[in-house]
């Protein structure tokens, strides 16, 4: 089992009786999350969750401004439409479209209530900030990590 995998196990436990039941497994591209991901989902027997494949599919036929309004009901519903009491979620970079004007670390904190949630976080941190792009870059997102369940991936060197 991998050391990640492992971790993020354990913060599943630690995650039980907060608020917030969310593990967020952050890393750049390429660094090895939807792997560790994969592994998780075969420790514990559940599907991992494609989030821009799922949402792409659910609001296909919405207009811009249904999508941006329905977002978050539609996530809480994908969310709560299982009996499984942990989603892992991966590529969730639709959240970050600026179309939408969501706040993705919201959204995802507002899901975690009731079920515990992994979350594939293409991003990196630094001095004590969660970022998901560059400064600069629209889809730009930086927040404090405290108060944050956060598991680094450290980029994977290819030989």
């Amino acid at each position: 089992m991998h050391s990640q995998t492992r971790n993020i196990l354990q913060a599943l436990n630690q995650t039980e009786c907060l608020y917030h039941r969310l593990v967020l497994l952050v890393g750049e591209t390429r660094s090895g999350k939807t792997t560790v991901l994969q592994e998780v989902c075969n420790e514990i027997a559940i599907t991992p969750v494609n989030l821009n494949l799922e949402l792409s599919r659910l609001m296909l036929e919405m207009t811009a401004k249904q999508r941006t309004l329905q977002l978050s009901k539609i996530l809480e519903e994908m969310v709560n439409s299982t009996d499984d009491k942990t989603i892992v979620i991966d590529n969730i970079e639709i959240l970050f479209d600026v179309n939408l004007q969501q706040d993705p670390l919201r959204l995802l904190q507002k899901i975690s209530r009731n079920k515990n949630i992994i979350v594939s976080w293409n991003g990196i941190v630094n001095n004590g900030k969660l970022m998901y792009a560059v400064p600069g870059h629209p889809e730009y997102r930086r927040y404090d990590k405290s108060d944050l369940f956060i598991i680094p991936m450290q980029k994977m060197n290819k030989f």
